[in-house]
């Protein structure tokens, strides 16, 4: 989506998009007073449509549509850096996740390809109980229509000895699994409800 220059508050104010946020979060978003930390501290700002501190007004502003449709929340590496650096302790990479999962929910998910690589992370974690790196980057490259992006560094990585050929299947990998079977459930009766 194109970056929003001029926001119409009168008619695209969403409150009950701020409360949700803030409940399926735990951060209280009106404790953010835009000191710009978590906006400075971001390895990514540069590929953002909104740095993370717009992204955070444009919550208090109500603005669902802009948020959830946003780059921004996509390309989070979670890194923690704005959530160290927040002078109110909020935890900011908690609202990414959760802005992520509702953008999820209503399908405003504006880069189909690092959908689809969320997607199959979750994939491989819940059927091995870890990520299986080497199956997951040829599988995406495969799903997005690219299937030798990347190539050139299957040899560099496995000669690191740091990635294994083959999947490893870790202890408490069933468990890992019905935590997944649980939420989908959840999931599932959340959308009968409504």
């Amino acid at each position: 989506m194109e970056r929003l220059r001029v926001l119409a508050l009168n008619s695209t104010y969403d409150e009950s998009f701020i409360r949700q946020v803030e409940m399926e979060s735990g951060q209280q978003i009106s404790r953010c007073y835009q000191c710009g930390n978590c906006g400075a501290s971001c390895n990514y700002t540069c590929v953002y449509d909104y740095p993370v501190n717009q992204i955070m007004r444009l919550i208090q502003l109500g603005q669902k549509e802009v948020v959830l449709s946003s780059r921004a929340i996509w390309l989070c590496a979670a890194c923690t850096a704005c959530t160290t650096r927040c002078p109110c302790n909020i935890e900011v990479t908690k609202i990414m996740e959760t802005l992520r999962v509702m953008s999820l929910e209503e399908g405003t998910v504006s880069l189909k390809d690092v959908e689809l690589f969320y997607k199959e992370f979750l994939r491989s974690l819940k059927n091995f109980g870890r990520v299986f790196e080497a199956g997951l980057l040829p599988l995406v490259n495969l799903r997005i229509g690219r299937p030798f992006n990347d190539m050139e560094l299957a040899p560099l990585v496995f000669k690191g000895r740091k990635i294994h050929l083959f999947p490893s299947f870790i202890k408490g990998r069933k468990e890992i699994s019905a935590i997944f079977d649980r939420f989908e459930s959840w999931r599932r009766k959340k959308e009968d409800l409504s």
